[in-house]
């Protein structure tokens, strides 16, 4: 059998070069480049792959001109394959009377929720000053920083919650525009409305799960609209719990009120993850991972025959193709089935 072989151009196969050179494969009728061995290196080839765009002309360099020796590149993304749609810009359109606080939602509840984590900090140091003073006095300077570190948390965290709280209403106001205006529709809900139902208290522990389920009702990702109805359930939860706990300070008993101490760090603490999920679904919502990245998007490929080289790698000389030393039974398997393919193909002339 010949060793010197033409590659087609269109399907890869190769064929035994008897006499003389053909031109046309006879299996595709594409083109047959130049003959040359069978493991001749690229070097001693007289042709070269080129990547050229589907709708290519030949044209011919203008004279006087040399002919351009430039890797072959795109000038813009090839139509014959997958497409990654860039992420939509935003836009300086879309904007909230809270647009500041909503540049800086982020910060405001990660910052919200380690407040509220010290103050629950606070407070258990309260409770265990509490258990101290049954037997032994508390020294009065011990006594005013714990009453400063609890004044201070609890007044910094209800501050940096409030301006929190009109960070995430400002970036549902401009989320909305942006998702509805996406659909071709105006917001069905004015400003006012999206006001009043998030800050009147009572009124508020309804209507923001209810604005969050009709914007991520617009979208496919069935993520976002989970992680709405967690959140709607988290904020519900919490702000029972801290309806209780106003309550609870209205007791007269002492050990009622040493009790509602642990209950504030409780509530302090449950503040405090409401400020992480918060979050959570606001990056949900935006298709972003907790810390705030883009998510790669993924995409499924049909795969209708196993991936089977066409043409044969070149091997190191005195070892036959498809002979590795350590390849298990079905390795062999599979490289004699393509030994025999290229076999039929070569004696085919």
């Amino acid at each position: 059998m010949s060793t010197v072989v033409q590659p087609c151009a269109r399907c890869g196969a190769r064929w035994a070069v008897q006499s003389a050179p053909m031109h046309w494969c006879p299996r595709c009728r594409g083109v047959l480049l130049s003959p040359a061995p069978i493991d001749a290196p690229a070097e001693r080839r007289n042709y070269r792959w080129v990547a050229r765009r589907p709708d290519h002309r030949v044209r011919r360099p203008a004279a006087g001109r040399p002919a351009s020796r430039e890797t072959p590149r795109y000038t813009q993304i090839p139509r014959w394959g997958l497409i990654d749609q860039p992420a939509p810009a935003a836009t300086d359109a879309v904007s909230s009377p809270f647009a500041r606080l909503t540049a800086r939602v982020s910060t405001l509840l990660i910052a919200t929720a380690a407040v509220f984590g010290v103050a629950a900090f606070a407070e258990v140091l309260r409770y265990v000053l509490l258990l101290r003073n049954r037997t032994r006095l508390i020294h009065p300077a011990l006594l005013f920083c714990s009453d400063a570190l609890v004044i201070g948390a609890a007044l910094l965290a209800v501050v940096l919650a409030l301006l929190a709280a009109l960070g995430v209403l400002g970036w549902l106001i401009r989320t909305r525009r942006a998702t509805f205006a996406a659909a071709g529709r105006d917001d069905p809900r004015s400003v006012r409305m999206l006001v009043l139902g998030s800050l009147i208290p009572v009124v508020n522990l309804l209507w923001p799960g209810v604005f969050l389920t009709e914007m991520v009702a617009q979208r496919d990702d069935p993520r976002a609209l989970h992680a709405v109805r967690i959140w709607w359930a988290a904020w519900v939860f919490g702000g029972l719990v801290a309806a209780a706990a106003l309550l609870w300070r209205t007791a007269d008993s002492l050990q009622v009120k040493a009790d509602g101490v642990l209950f504030t760090a409780g509530t302090d603490l449950v503040a405090a993850a409401v400020a992480v999920l918060t979050l959570a679904m606001i990056r949900t919502v935006e298709q972003q991972d907790l810390r705030g990245r883009s998510r790669s998007a993924r995409r499924w490929v049909v795969a209708v025959d196993p991936a089977v080289p066409v043409i044969e790698p070149v091997h190191p000389a005195g070892q036959a193709p498809g002979e590795r030393a350590g390849e298990d039974q079905e390795t062999q398997d599979d490289h004699n089935g393509a030994l025999d393919r290229e076999h039929e193909e070569v004696m085919a002339k």
